[in-house]
């Protein structure tokens, strides 16, 4: 696992101990980035479910202005932070250790512009609850990406979230959602 590119690329990144992290591959995270490639520079991230961080480190890498990384298992913070030191310094990097609904329910602060999520996969309904809570944290011109399996049943649209495409890679698919605008059907 490595930073595609930006200021950190070609630095290596760790994964998490254990089998309950999926490290994101690098076709799927190449093509997450093509999703919103023009959109991460300035930009305010969060990272949901982050792991070993991999994809809020990359759009750190790309100059995303701010990323929040929020994961709540010991062995994915570990990793997680150790894989900022070695890519950083990054002084808008900001670890939250929490689980992800309690993150979102907690929240008080500035609206992202780009969200990461990649629950746990066969957990549909925790990924619908998440988008459900994120459409109150969202910018005006939102973009959330998450990662599931190939079977998840994900919804079409949580108010102001709206799913635009969805992608398969193998036994991934990817969902982007987007908030939608005034007057948009």
């Amino acid at each position: 696992m490595r930073v595609i590119t930006g200021t950190a690329r070609g630095r290596a990144l760790l994964a998490p101990a254990g089998r309950a992290v999926r490290p994101t591959s690098a076709m799927v995270k190449e093509a997450i980035f093509s999703m919103v490639q023009f959109e991460v520079e300035g930009a305010r991230v969060l990272d949901l479910f982050a792991g070993s961080g991999q994809i809020g480190i990359e759009a750190l890498s790309r100059g995303a202005r701010e990323c929040v990384f929020v994961d709540s298992t010991r062995e994915s913070l570990e990793a997680l932070r150790k894989n900022i030191a070695s890519t950083g310094p990054w002084k808008s990097a900001k670890v939250v250790p929490s689980g992800a609904v309690e993150f979102l329910r907690g929240y008080k602060g500035q609206a992202f512009d780009i969200v990461f999520m990649d629950p746990p996969y066969e957990s549909d309904s925790l990924a619908a609850k998440c988008l459900r809570l994120l459409a109150e944290h969202m910018s005006e011109s939102g973009v959330v990406i998450c990662e599931a399996d190939d079977t998840a049943a994900m919804p079409e649209e949580i108010f102001p979230l709206r799913l635009k495409k969805g992608y398969k890679y193998g036994k991934t698919r990817v969902y982007q959602y987007r908030v939608a605008g005034e007057g948009e059907v």
